[in-house]
């Protein structure tokens, strides 16, 4: 009989204390497939990703490849993210794929046939989903997850100034929609570690670097916090602690273009992550 999968908690925890905890984007942006001088197809896209691949997925504990610059290219560019995150997981490190899908019923169930089971091309360790049509809407995917011993990153508070129209309106009781996700996230990992008896949870949320002092409560999640928006988007690891406060041993910081910009020199972007992992190590091993 086939021993379940561990959970996700557990293998992200494991591959941090090993790796540490950046999470390096793969976003293969107009701009940057330029700047490589490479050409904007789905031969120049593989060629930039497969780069990074080789660069960092033996040694950061996560890369989160975006899935819009693969889409746009068709099928040829998909067949790109197939190798991608397949390449990913060879190397030890952990897939999560931004893909922010949110759906009800068969649909976001079949998103998570696509992402998380292990028999898809797509699968990947993780995946960021929106909670907007209601936080019951992601519970196809969470249960694909826990059975799978995979991962979801649920968006809470974002640091797009749009976001705040929606993230920051007051409920009934008080509360914002932003805290109602941290809470509802709160609730799914309390539920799942009376079960796995484990630290972390599985369903982590994202809260951007950039928000400074947010006024919500983050230090009863009990699971991963990424952390998108620093370096090129203006955070610092210094600005860590004030935003996520007790949550701060279990953020996921999220850097994308201050280490792809090093790109294509292999030894270029290993330094440039290398030395944003140790800032960041410093910063979150004082808390």
């Amino acid at each position: 009989m086939t021993a379940p999968p561990a959970p996700f908690g557990s293998r992200l925890a494991a591959a941090v204390a090993e790796r540490g905890p950046l999470v390096v984007g793969i976003d293969p942006h107009v701009t940057l497939l330029r700047d490589w001088g490479l050409g904007e197809d789905a031969a120049g896209l593989e060629r930039f990703s497969l780069t990074v691949v080789e660069a960092l997925a033996d040694r950061v504990a996560v890369l989160k490849p975006q899935s819009a610059f693969f889409e746009r290219f068709g099928s040829r560019g998909i067949a790109v993210l197939e190798r991608v995150l397949a390449g990913i997981r060879a190397a030890g490190a952990l897939a999560l794929l931004d893909v922010k899908r949110g759906d009800i019923g068969s649909t976001v169930a079949a998103y998570a046939g696509a992402y998380l089971d292990p028999t898809s091309p797509l699968a990947a360790d993780a995946v960021t989903a929106s909670p907007y049509l209601g936080f019951g809407s992601l519970r196809p995917l969470l249960g694909a997850a826990y059975a799978h011993g995979a991962g979801v990153f649920v968006l809470a508070l974002t640091s797009n100034p749009e976001g705040a129209t929606v993230q920051l309106a007051t409920g009934p009781d008080g509360r914002t929609v932003a805290q109602r996700v941290l809470d509802d996230v709160a609730e799914a990992n309390s539920a799942e570690l009376a079960v796995t008896g484990g630290r972390l949870g599985s369903v982590g949320a994202v809260v951007g670097a950039t928000l400074g002092e947010h006024g919500h409560r983050l230090d009863h999640l009990r699971g991963p916090v990424l952390a998108p928006g620093l370096g090129a988007q203006g955070a610092t690891a210094a600005d860590l602690p004030r935003v996520y406060g007790p949550a701060l041993p279990d953020v996921l910081p999220s850097v994308s273009r201050e280490v792809l910009a090093e790109g294509p020199d292999v030894a270029a972007l290993r330094s440039a992550a290398d030395r944003l992992a140790g800032e960041l190590s410093a910063v979150l091993s004082s808390a």
